[in-house]
């Protein structure tokens, strides 16, 4: 007499967190009452419930960042699992993409699923075509369903409505709608008149974190919070969405002399208008601008003092001093020709390299179809890093951007992140900078 052999099986719940945990068949009880029900109708096949369950309250089936699934998905590599039961093909997903890594995890590890309510066999060609057809329809729903909320928001905001969020400084929310914080209210107010008199942030932070007075979220002030403050249209009685505004259904803050006072200041700041016109006048004067970042990600931003004598003076800072002073930092300026001196010798390394071209040979040639010997490439590489100091600085920084991806300034030295999809470009444009060159 043959034994059948018993299949271990997993049921897998879950409800979107926009879905009612306590509706019928579409709760996580329902759900594992019907897969139990389900396993145990196929008990003469060798079905076996597994003493586990695997649900996700409350998650939304359009990503894979659930916990439930990740430890399904856990076992099933650890070979605990041989079929997979849902009430519905998408409780386990609503994306194709993410169903596809599934089903690859599920294949690697001979695992099967089933749905309760669709008669589908994941072990046949027909089944596996009713899924991707299942799978289809459950992301167009998702995405249907995120456009009419996308909509619905829209259409509430432009009738002033607040539709959720970072709740403003000097605001509450009640029954779903702004209401003024008095306490916090006078702190705004006091904000905006400062600005006014002082036209500085810089002051107006020092002044706020040595009384010890913090954000909504209990941090310390800085200029970007002020900023962000001294721009929120909320506190004129208005609410913005992509770019527009419109009159808001709560209280406003500040009255419309005190916002145009501040922001005809804002607008006439001498100091930041002098820097975006230096900024314009010497934007290829650093190479290394905008692709520079301190080993914690922040960007180091170019800066350049004129001494007394008239020569200049060119560094790199990092982007958390400006804003918050230099006590936010732990390193001091970097010296611009220093470390663009270290960045240009690592790339003249590369150009150098056949390994790179003989690595990326296909690219180029996409980009250069003329070219047919790698060698070529090769030679127009060596030739432009032994001129190299010889290109205006305009040459280099495109050069430099076209090939690096970022650096990365560490403690124990700098890191060069090559990007080579750039070489093809960078070997076009040098066709026309450097002579004819014979290949041996």
């Amino acid at each position: 007499m043959n034994t059948i052999a018993p299949k271990r099986c997993a049921v897998y719940c879950r409800v979107s967190s926009d879905e009612r945990l306590d509706q019928s068949f579409n709760s996580i009880d329902a759900q594992r009452e019907a897969g139990i029900a389900y396993v145990a109708s196929q008990k003469t096949e060798g079905w076996e419930l597994v003493p586990d369950f695997y649900e996700d309250p409350g998650f939304s089936g359009g990503n894979m960042e659930r916990p439930g699934l990740k430890r399904l998905l856990k076992d099933i590599q650890a070979g605990k699992i041989d079929i997979v039961v849902v009430y519905k093909i998408d409780r386990l997903s609503r994306s194709l993409a993410d169903f596809a890594k599934m089903v690859e995890v599920f294949d690697n590890h001979m695992v099967s699923f089933s749905s309760v309510t669709q008669q589908i066999n994941s072990a046949t060609s027909m089944g596996r075509l009713m899924l991707n057809v299942l799978l289809s329809f459950a992301q167009f729903e998702r995405e249907v369903t995120g456009e009419r909320i996308r909509d619905k928001i829209a259409a509430s905001k432009r009738k002033g409505m607040w539709m959720g969020g970072s709740v403003p400084l000097g605001y509450r929310v009640e029954n779903r709608a702004l209401h003024i914080n008095p306490e916090e209210a006078e702190l705004v107010q006091r904000i905006f008149e400062q600005f006014i008199a002082e036209q500085s942030t810089t002051k107006i932070v020092k002044e706020l974190n040595e009384q010890g007075i913090q954000t909504k979220r209990k941090k310390a002030f800085c200029k970007q919070s002020i900023y962000k403050i001294l721009h929120n249209r909320n506190y004129i009685g208005e609410i913005s969405h992509k770019g527009e505004s419109f009159p808001a259904q709560h209280e406003r803050l500040i009255d419309q002399i005190t916002w145009e006072r501040t922001h005809a200041i804002l607008s006439q700041d001498n100091r930041q208008r002098c820097k975006n016109v230096w900024e314009k006048k010497n934007r290829n004067d650093f190479l290394l601008r905008g692709i520079a970042y301190t080993q914690d990600g922040d960007l180091l931003i170019p800066m350049a003092t004129k001494k007394p004598n008239g020569k200049l003076y060119r560094y790199y800072v990092i982007n958390k001093k400006i804003h918050n002073g230099a006590e936010a930092a732990q390193s001091w300026n970097y010296q611009a020709a220093m470390l663009e001196d270290v960045v240009s010798e690592k790339l003249l390394e590369y150009l150098r390299s056949e390994l790179m071209v003989d690595k990326y040979w296909s690219e180029i040639q996409k980009i250069n179809p003329s070219i047919d010997e790698p060698q070529a490439v090769v030679l127009i590489l060596r030739h432009t890093a032994s001129i190299w100091d010889q290109f205006f600085t305009k040459m280099k920084t495109e050069i430099i951007h076209a090939l690096i991806k970022r650096v990365v300034i560490k403690p124990d030295g700098i890191e060069v992140q090559m990007r080579f999809e750039g070489l093809g470009a960078v070997v076009k444009a040098m066709q026309s900078q450097v002579p004819q060159l014979e290949v041996a």
